[in-house]
């Protein structure tokens, strides 16, 4: 498979549009004013336990309150295999690799936690409020909703993603040759107990009764101290006293988990990776600790990088950039991680736009309309709604050669192709609600699902799919870490507020009918005036006519009309003069 990422950079917008075989797939859209916050660290303030909900609300820092829910909280033993539920990625588009590893991995990984797999502790029980904690945003605000969080921090790099609270090794399920994948986690396990013997000492070191008091003293407080240094043959071990942090000091080593970008990799580049991630989470230790509440500890890397870091293991035979000093970041991350893809990273200086070149632009506009045309003559109606999308497939023009059955089926095996790529291209996720064409054929129904899980599986978001209903819907979920596309390049119409339709121009007029009476019974008034939309007052005076006559006659007064350039179709007032 071809990859093509195209990168079209501007002060106030930077936008990557993945093209595969072509044809575009995904398009990732980030503004100056409006970073996604998925992957950011924040030091947070509890301030609302909710245990009916069993959740609380944190103040990071944003105009809204964030979300945290018990699950998501480290529990007492603060230390989670990294086969286990903290897989659930933060990161956009952080989340795509870890997302594969998000499922249960094999036998050769670490024992699933059980105590994940039942009720959380008691939201009551892990936090309080004032606390102060330390999260990482895993989905971004959504329409009215404000971030969801996490305490089990996940810091992705190329290969691998750190996980500081979590123990083990965890394989990504994409890699299914058993050797490989032993292969890996070998190197991997030898890497972290290196790491582990060789930092041993910096807290065996020391002599007197001080070093046991400092070790004791740090057990016992827990979150509220951590050793610092120890020195050898130092009179006292210097103890650093913080504010509460409910996230303990993490165990030598942490977890990690494999990512499919792994594949063949050698253990150089996976040590360099170990070594890069203990550095980052050192920095990211020492930031929280000299950071107010609410405040950002880290912050995720940029568009393009995070783009380049979370594709490192796919076939990318170019990146075309239009920045040259975007163009010159990304040469620094390629050749600090990725050398290989470094010869196909391109700066692009031509005056047509990079997007026009391969048609994104036209592309753009087509994923923002209900209707998408399949190839056949069939087409695809896609609404998006607060609680779920749906889509609704037709045959329109295609009459097929055979039968009805064979039509059917083609059709919404062409449909189950587009659908998939419209998942990806617009970043729909939540509840999906797709109506196929009705079969009456089991093993067409089968096919069907067979070929739309298959072009899913380019997907790099977790998806879900369920048998084909009673009803003939098929219900599917994907998870949903960003806006879709619709919500970020466009808002709501301000005519219809969202919904998509208006009063009609003779509804309008039985309303002012309507209204003309009450204020003529409430009101003595010489005359009343109409002030409404050019299409409401033609059809006044044009096929409501003969009823307005009779209105004016029945109040005994006259009634002007007047144009209201500036009023919607559904607007208007009547005024008494």
């Amino acid at each position: 498979m071809s990859v093509e990422l195209l990168v079209n950079v501007t002060p106030q917008e930077t936008r990557v549009a993945v093209i595969e075989n072509g044809m575009l797939q995904e398009v990732f859209v980030e503004r100056a004013r409006k970073r996604g916050l998925v992957g950011n660290i924040y030091k947070g303030r509890v301030m609302r336990v909710l245990p009916g909900m069993q959740a609380s609300f944190v103040d990071i820092g944003l105009e809204r309150a964030a979300f945290l829910h018990a699950s998501d909280c480290l529990s007492s033993g603060g230390r989670t295999p990294v086969g286990a539920a903290l897989l659930d990625p933060p990161g956009d588009p952080a989340a795509p690799a870890r997302a594969a590893a998000s499922a249960p991995p094999g036998t050769a990984d670490p024992p699933r936690n059980r105590a994940l797999e039942t009720a959380p502790e008691s939201i009551a029980e892990l936090l309080s409020e004032g606390q102060t904690v330390l999260v990482q945003v895993v989905k971004d605000p959504l329409g009215t909703k404000g971030a969801r969080l996490t305490m089990h921090i996940s810091i992705p790099s190329c290969y691998l993603v750190f996980v500081p609270y979590g123990r083990g090794v965890g394989i990504s399920q994409r890699i299914e040759e058993p050797s490989e994948r032993e292969r890996l986690k070998t190197i991997v396990n030898d890497l972290t107990a290196r790491g582990a013997r060789s930092a041993a000492p910096v807290l065996s070191v020391g002599r007197g009764a001080e070093l046991a008091w400092a070790e004791q003293e740090g057990r016992n407080l827990g979150k509220l101290a951590v050793v610092t240094s120890v020195e050898a043959g130092a009179r006292a071990t210097r103890v650093e006293i913080r504010p509460e942090v409910r996230t303990p000091p993490p165990l030598q080593g942490g977890g990690y988990i494999v990512r499919t970008a792994a594949e063949s990799v050698d253990s150089e580049k996976l040590a360099g990776e170990v070594r890069f991630l203990g550095r980052l989470w050192s920095s990211i230790t020492r930031a929280a600790r000299n950071t107010g509440v609410p405040g950002l500890v880290h912050e995720e890397l940029p568009l393009v990088v995070r783009t380049l870091r979370e594709l490192a293991g796919t076939e990318i035979e170019k990146v075309r950039i239009d920045s040259r000093e975007t163009y010159r970041r990304v040469l620094d991350f390629t050749e600090a991680f990725t050398p290989e893809l470094e010869p196909r990273v391109q700066h692009y200086p031509g005056e047509r736009p990079v997007f026009d070149l391969y048609g994104v632009e036209d592309e753009l506009q087509k994923a923002l309309e209900r209707r998408v045309d399949l190839k056949s003559g069939g087409y695809l109606i896609i609404d998006q709604t607060e609680a779920m999308t749906t889509i609704d497939v037709n045959t329109g023009a295609y009459v097929g050669r055979r039968n009805l059955d064979e039509t059917i089926f083609k059709t919404n095996l062409e449909a189950a192709h587009a659908i998939a790529r419209q998942l990806r291209l617009r970043n729909l996720g939540g509840i999906i609600i797709i109506d196929f064409i009705d079969m009456r054929s089991e093993e067409h129904k089968r096919q069907v699902l067979r070929a739309l899980e298959r072009s899913l599986e380019k997907d790099q978001m977790k998806t879900q799919i369920s048998e084909v209903s009673a009803l003939g819907l098929v219900q599917m979920t994907r998870k949903r870490t960003r806006e879709s596309l619709e919500h970020v390049l466009c808002e709501p119409c301000p005519t219809c507020n969202g919904r998509g339709i208006v009063k009609s121009p003779e509804t309008v007029c039985y309303e002012i009918f309507r209204e003309i009476l009450r204020e003529a019974r409430q009101y003595d008034a010489e005359q009343l005036l109409v002030l409404a939309s050019e299409e409401v007052i033609e059809r006044l005076v044009d096929e409501e006519s003969a009823g307005f006559a009779e209105l004016e006659a029945f109040i005994g007064r006259p009634i002007r009309l007047q144009v209201e350039p500036m009023y919607t179709q559904g607007q208007y007032d009547v005024v008494l003069t």
